[in-house]
């Protein structure tokens, strides 16, 4: 009998893969790795889309996607980690949104599926396959997980409805076509 169980070989996998592809969408942002745009043209896109200013909106979800990525997979700090990945994708998916829900179709199918995954993580926990475990769960309590997603909610709550905001205050700036030629 081993000491670890499929359970703790089920996490270690879905931190693993999960964390990495965070990581690396975080690394596109952050450094321009992977064909992504770095901070420079990350921040324009951001700006593009109504997350202002566009350089601090890219540095901070670089930052949640690289930094939160990198601790899911390694098992660290996995409430504050899971939480982190799970509201720049709530960020994410709030541009998709209106696309609809299927990513072929632009939507938020992706953004949703990884943060909800990593939202699964931070509750659940990394297992004993994990520095979290080696550490004793020094930064892994149980009074973390809602601390995590309270501070991770307010301050996706305040990005995505300043994104609103702006958003439709330019909408109505524009004039809509009356009547076609």
């Amino acid at each position: 009998m081993t000491c670890y169980d499929r359970r703790d070989l089920g996490l270690l996998l879905l931190r693993l893969g999960t964390g990495g592809v965070l990581a690396a969408h975080g690394a596109q942002k952050l450094f321009g790795w992977f064909g992504g745009g770095g901070i420079e043209g990350t921040g324009q896109f951001m700006e593009s889309i109504g997350y202002v200013p566009g350089r601090a909106s890219a540095t901070a979800a670089g930052l949640a996607e690289a930094g939160g990525g990198v601790l899911l997979a390694l098992g660290l700090a996995t409430p504050a980690a899971g939480a982190a990945a799970a509201g720049a994708m709530a960020g994410a998916s709030a541009v998709h949104a209106p696309n609809g829900f299927f990513n072929q179709e632009g939507g938020f199918e992706y953004a949703a599926s990884l943060g909800l995954t990593a939202a699964g993580l931070a509750v659940t926990g990394p297992g004993r396959l994990s520095l979290d475990h080696a550490l004793g769960h020094a930064v892994n309590r149980s009074w973390m997980i809602p601390a995590a997603f309270a501070v991770t909610a307010a301050a996706t709550t305040m990005t995505v409805g300043a994104r609103v905001r702006r958003l439709r205050r330019a909408k109505e700036g524009e004039q809509e076509t009356l009547f076609e030629e």
